[in-house]
């Protein structure tokens, strides 16, 4: 079986899959787009390896910041890592918040692989819209969503066909268990507002400041929340609180959208987390997984 560890960021995950790890003799997958960069550490919250309590840890730190990385190439690493870990007699346990890529590869999708990347800095985001409604009118991309846009138009340049014809499943491979964490909402942002000074202290403007001077405004640079905003205060534009406060907004924002893609896209098994005893939320959740094995 495998195990999914799904939710906002901020919310626990790590610390939860390397206590399911060491119970159920599993082996952990990266879930999170930003984490495969080599680098980005601290901007990501990429595990540590004192975290990593000598747990095997697999798609992380991969590529190199100016190396391109799709949900295809993940897809096809992540199947092969899983198919490895089973073979060995072990457990996966998926974690991350970037839920395309839970989809992608526990479920029956077919991707091409991109191929050409393209550059849409000059389109803002209604322009791009209108771009992707000309190549396909049956998309149902919201019209702020630039990511997905972009990755659309990306897919019908490269292959001549447009996205929303491409087959999609619900039919899940795997035998899968899925976990969502969750909390209070201001207990969250709370936790994320702390989170980004820890991140400060750690050494985030430093190590901003190294991409920063080697002129790395790469794509998986510009995308995680962090890096773009720092730009700001290296040229200037902004004052470091200013800067800081727009690193809290933007992620309060990104938790909530992360909701709520995973309420829409994936039938997690939610967990409210006691953040005074999470040995307790642990413990509720190793007995679920048992219950579900035995039901087997």
């Amino acid at each position: 079986m495998i195990i999914v560890i799904a939710g906002p960021t901020g919310v626990g995950k790590t610390k939860l899959s390397i206590e399911l790890a060491k119970a159920f003799n599993g082996e952990v997958i990266n879930a999170d787009s930003t984490q495969v960069y080599r680098g980005m550490d601290i901007g990501t919250a990429k595990v540590t390896e004192e975290e990593k309590e000598n747990i095997p840890h697999h798609l992380f730190d991969i590529k190199n910041v100016d190396e391109i990385y799709t949900v295809y190439d993940y897809q096809r690493d992540c199947r092969r890592c899983i198919d490895d870990i089973i073979k060995r007699g072990k457990t996966p346990i998926m974690v991350g918040g970037t839920g395309l890529y839970i989809k992608a590869a526990l479920y029956n999708y077919n991707f091409n692989e991109e191929g050409k990347s393209y550059d849409y800095s000059q389109y803002n985001n209604q322009e791009l819209y209108e771009q992707l409604l000309k190549v396909d009118s049956k998309s149902n991309i919201h019209p702020n969503n630039r990511k997905r846009i972009e990755r659309a138009l990306t897919y019908y340049r490269n292959s001549g066909i447009p996205i929303s014809t491409n087959p999609k499943s619900e039919k899940l491979l795997y035998d899968t268990y899925f976990i969502g964490l969750t909390t209070d909402r201001n207990q969250l942002y709370d936790r994320i507002n702390k989170r980004v000074d820890k991140m400060v202290s750690d050494g985030l403007i430093e190590e901003a400041r190294k991409f920063y001077d080697l002129k790395m405004y790469t794509k998986a640079i510009m995308t995680p929340i962090c890096y773009k905003e720092l730009f700001m205060y290296f040229n200037g534009e902004k004052e470091l609180a200013e800067v800081l406060d727009l690193i809290r907004q933007r992620s309060r924002k990104y938790a909530k959208r992360q909701y709520t893609w995973f309420n829409h896209q994936l039938t997690l098994n939610w967990y409210e987390v006691n953040f005074k005893n999470f040995n307790q939320t642990i413990d509720k959740i190793k007995k679920d997984i048992i219950e579900k094995e035995k039901s087997h």
